[in-house]
Parts: C-alpha cells; structure tokens; sequence
C-alpha cells in the first residue's frame, strides 16, 4: 500500500486496514521527506502491539510515481522473529540463525535484508551473512539513508531508529529476482590496485582519480572535477568484472581530499573494473527485462512484488524515469489484481545473484517476486 502524505494516524490506520495477522510483520519503507516523527511512530504502533521493521530511503515508489515524502507499507509473513544488527561500523556479529537453517531444510525462505547504505562494511557483513546461510534462502533488499550522503539513524524497529545497522527478516516465500542495470563498458579492464573498503586509492597503479578523469572527460567533453563530480559521475560508474553474468556496478559518489574515489559498496583490492557508460533506452530496457525474468512463476501463486531501485537511476534518467516504471508493468496484464508495483529507491540493492551468491549492486534494478510455496 502507497501513501503520499503520511501521518502517524494514517500509517496506522492504514495498517489497521491491511490487517496483519500474528505471525505476520508490517514493512515500513519510508521516503525521506516524509513529514513522519520516526520515534513518535515506533512509540504509537508499539502501542497497538503492531509487528514491524523499516527503514528510510532517498524514496519510494508505487506503479507509475516515485517520491521522497511517501510510504510503502507491505504485510510480509514471518518464519522467525525479525533480527536487528547493530554496530556495522565495528566488528560484525550475526546472531544465531541455526533456526532459519533448520527451517530453511523443510521449506522456501526468502531473507529481506535492509541495512544503512553508508555504513562502510556493507561487503564485509554480506558475506559472513553468505557464509552462514549459503544458498539455502533467496536474498532481496537494499541501503537505506539519506541522498545527501550524510549518515544518520535511517533503520528502525520497535527498540529504535539506528545508523550502522541492519535488519533481517525471514519469510517462508518464494520468490523470483530480476537483476539488470543496462550500463556498458567504456574502457577497461583495469585493476583496482589499492582499495580501503569503498574507497578506490589507486586504478592500475595510478592515481585513481586522475585515470578515472581522463576516460570520463574524453567521452563526456566536460571537465570533471572534484566540486562537480557527482553530476557527472552518475553517468559514468565502475562495473566489477562478474564471468558470465553482468558487471556488478559500483557508484563513485564523490573524491576526498587525498585524489581518491568513494564509492557506494566496498570495492575489493586487485578487483578487474571497467568504466561503465548508459543510454536512457538501455537502462529502461534492464528493467523491462528485470520485470519479465522475476514474473515468470505462476501468478495464481503470486503474494507480492518489491521493487529495489537504485536512486541514481532516477537522477540519470531524470525526466525519462516514468519510463523505467511504465516498462516494469508491460507485459504482465495478468497479474492479480491486489499485486502493485511498489517498493523503494535506495543506496545499493541486494539479491541473490547467477547461481545464488548474495550480492550488493548499484545503479541496478531488483524486482523481487514473491510466491506462495506449491
């Protein structure tokens, strides 16, 4: 369910519509210009003995709008309680999930995983959540925060609203992912040959911003330069070498004092990139096709569809974005009449990818599909 002008009364009201049961929790994905006293909330549902988690996000989406003041609320079943993780900025503990293993033996789980996207070891915490839970769930989710790239508390539940932290909730779904991002290599590969988590220091025992600038002003016929690196860099992100599969994107966001560039996501040392480059046409054709590949189950099993959007999509394709949106919808007239296009436009997505390896993109589209199991 989409609102375009929240209220603590009509979130509530609203969920009290969508009517969760016991073992069901309320996601709360909230744009973040939504006039929503995020504490005032935790403390009015906590009240109604109302199940939730959410987070924050640059913005939602619904059908064929997108907003920074909106929210989307989904009823999600759970297979365990909710798990909250603090402290991502420090050495980073999983709670047992021996539970979620026992039960993923007997039946379809699927991990919604929200975390904030600025904290720095969004890779590092991936892959020990990958190397408790392998392939035995699906993963979808996305980073939460702010577009102007400050951190702050941006993931909450019913113990508060938190940076450095993520959630996870297990529902016994199935679903079905479509990853693409449209992007196309420019020049490369090349070598990331000194990296600090997201931070690339050096490109093919280069400065890394010197190397980057000169490819991107060559094509761009701008001047790039530290106090506009942000308008003309969302043209032109990093693509991680995947064999077989499309690159995994990487979004350089800005260069700090010391000529280096910072990325959304962790970029590993000695990793093969590629300077990507998109076209309108192309990006809306990624999503067209994310859409096509995540909707091929049976639609009478069909429970719910999430969409995770990457924010620089919007920036890129500016006036075109509606176009992204229309082009999710074509060619599924057959869906239950109760299933929306909605979801959230983030700091990095995260989903299971090729053969099931839990991934963290940028500049990508994940439609999840969720399926009730046979």
């Amino acid at each position: 369910m989409y609102l375009p002008s929240p209220t603590i009364t009509n979130i509530a009201e609203a969920i009290a519509e969508l009517g969760p049961q016991p073992h069901e929790v309320v996601l709360i994905l909230m744009g973040e210009s939504a006039s929503v006293n995020i504490d005032g909330l935790i403390i009015h549902l906590k009240g109604l003995n109302v199940n939730f988690v959410g987070g924050v996000f640059p913005a939602v989406m619904s059908s064929e709008t997108h907003s920074e003041a909106g929210v989307v609320l989904k009823v999600l079943p759970a297979a365990t309680p909710p798990h909250l993780i603090r402290g991502l900025d420090q050495a980073i503990e999983l709670p047992d999930l021996d539970a979620e293993l026992t039960l993923a033996d007997d039946t379809q789980l699927t991990t919604l995983v929200l975390i904030d996207g600025l904290t720095h070891q969004i890779g590092t915490f991936l892959a020990e959540l990958y190397d408790h839970l392998g392939n035995a769930v699906r993963y979808l989710g996305g980073g939460a925060g702010s577009l102007s790239l400050q951190q702050q508390p941006c993931i909450f539940t019913a113990e508060g609203c938190f940076q450095d932290a993520a959630i996870l909730l297990f529902t016994p779904l199935e679903s079905r992912l479509g990853v693409r991002h449209g992007w196309q290599r420019l020049q490369g590969p090349m070598p990331a040959t000194q990296t600090q988590h997201n931070t690339i220091v050096e490109l093919n025992w280069q400065n890394a911003f010197d190397v980057y600038q000169g490819v991107v002003e060559a094509d761009s016929q701008q001047s790039l330069t530290p106090e506009n690196f942000f308008d003309i860099a969302k043209g032109y992100p990093f693509g991680l070498f995947k064999e077989g599969q499309e690159d995994i994107v990487r979004d350089p966001i800005l260069v700090n004092e010391k000529q280096e560039l910072v990325c959304v996501g962790e970029v590993p040392e000695n990793a093969l990139l590629y300077i990507l480059r998109g076209e309108p046409e192309s990006l809306v054709d990624s999503a067209r096709q994310a859409a096509s590949e995540a909707l091929q189950g049976a639609s009478n099993r069909l429970q719910d569809v999430l969409v995770v959007d990457c924010i620089s999509r919007v920036l890129f394709l500016g006036d075109r974005f509606p176009e992204e949106l229309q082009a999710l919808q074509e060619n599924v007239s057959d869906l239950p009449d109760k299933i929306a296009f909605e979801g959230v436009l983030t700091l990095g997505e995260i989903s299971s990818y090729g053969e099931g390896f839990l991934e963290f993109f940028n500049k990508t589209i994940v439609v999840g599909a969720l399926y009730q199991t046979p």
